[in-house]
C-alpha cells in the first residue's frame, strides 16, 4: 500500500496561501496536498470483499496520512474520500482512495458545525450522539451494527440508499480513532458496502469522511468553537443511482424516490441472505 501525490492534483503543496483582496472578492493561492492511496496490487479487488486485515491497513493509512498533514499549519481541513465507478468520479478502476488537505473548511462541513453547535447550546448534548440513540430506539433504518459503530440510512436521506456510519464513542476527529476501533470500523464499512453492492448490482458510489477541522489555538482560547463537545466524525456513503438536476441545484432540496426505511430493510435482507448462505 502506498500514498503518492496525485498526478492531476487539485492543489499544490509548495508555496504560501497569499490571501488577498480583489475589490469585494477574496483570493488565495491553491495551496494544499492531494494524495492517492493505492490500496492493493490486485487490480480487480473490491473494498467490500477485502479481508478484515486489508481494510484495517487502509484505515490505518487514512489516519496516519491525515495526522501527518494536519501538522502543517497551512492546512485547515483534511478530506478523505473514495470514488468508485466512472459516474462517481473514478476514471481509474484500480482500488484507491484520495486525500486532499485544504487551506479552508468546506462549506458543507461548516453547515454541520453550525447545526451541531446550535444543538449543543440548546440541549447540551451532541447532535450526532442524539441521532445515534434515536436510530437505535427506532431500529427501522439500521443497516448494520456492532459494539463500536452503527450503519444506518439517515432519516432525511438525500439520495436512494444513502448510508451513514457513526462511531458510538463520541469523538470529533477521525484521526483520534483508537487502534482497537479499527477492526470494528473495517467490519462496518465492508458489510455496508457489500450490502449496497449486492442490492444495487455494484453501483458507482462515493464515501466521504467528515471530521473536525484543525482549529487555531486563538479560536479555542476565545471559546468561539465548542467543537470537541458538539461535533462527531462520521462517514457518508452515497450510491450514485440518481442525478442532481435543475430542481436540486436551484433549491438545495433533494427528490429521493426511496424511503430510507425501505432501503435499510433491503440492505439488511442482503446481509441476512449472505449469512444464511454461509451457514
Amino acid at each position: 500500500m502506498r500514498a503518492i501525490p496525485n498526478q492531476y492534483a487539485a492543489l499544490r503543496i509548495e508555496g504560501e496561501q497569499d490571501r488577498r483582496a480583489d475589490g469585494i472578492y477574496d483570493l488565495m493561492n491553491g495551496i494544499g496536498a492531494h494524495e492517492v492511496i493505492v490500496e492493493t496490487p490486485d487490480h480487480d479487488a473490491h473494498i467490500a470483499e477485502y479481508p478484515a486485515g486489508k481494510t484495517i491497513e487502509v484505515l490505518t493509512m487514512y489516519r496516519d496520512r491525515a495526522r501527518d498533514l494536519q501538522g502543517d499549519q497551512r492546512f485547515r481541513y483534511i478530506q478523505l474520500f473514495r470514488n468508485h465507478g466512472m459516474s462517481a468520479g473514478a476514471p481509474i478502476s484500480h482500488p484507491h482512495s484520495q486525500l486532499i488537505a485544504l487551506p479552508i473548511t468546506p462549506r458543507w462541513v461548516k453547515e454541520e458545525l453550525v447545526c451541531a453547535k446550535s444543538h449543543w447550546q440548546s440541549k447540551e448534548r451532541c447532535l450526532f450522539c442524539d441521532i445515534l440513540r434515536q436510530e437505535e430506539r427506532d431500529g427501522s433504518r439500521i443497516v448494520w451494527q456492532n459494539g463500536d459503530f452503527l450503519s444506518f440510512a439517515p432519516f432525511a436521506a438525500k439520495f436512494p440508499f444513502e448510508t451513514w456510519i457513526l462511531p458510538r464513542r463520541h469523538s470529533c476527529e477521525f484521526n483520534r480513532t483508537e487502534d482497537r476501533e479499527l477492526g470494528p470500523l473495517a467490519e462496518t464499512i465492508c458489510n455496508t458496502l457489500w450490502a449496497i453492492r449486492a442490492a444495487l448490482n455494484d453501483p458507482p458510489f462515493n464515501y466521504i469522511i467528515h471530521s473536525a477541522p484543525r482549529l487555531t489555538p486563538d479560536r479555542y482560547a476565545a471559546g468561539a468553537i465548542s467543537i470537541e463537545k458538539d461535533y462527531h466524525w462520521h462517514i457518508e456513503v452515497i450510491p450514485r443511482v440518481t442525478r442532481m438536476a435543475g430542481f436540486e441545484w436551484g433549491t438545495g432540496f433533494y427528490i429521493n424516490p426511496t424511503l430510507p426505511e425501505t432501503a435499510a430493510a433491503y440492505l439488511r435482507e442482503m446481509l441476512e441472505e449472505r449469512k444464511r448462505e454461509q451457514g
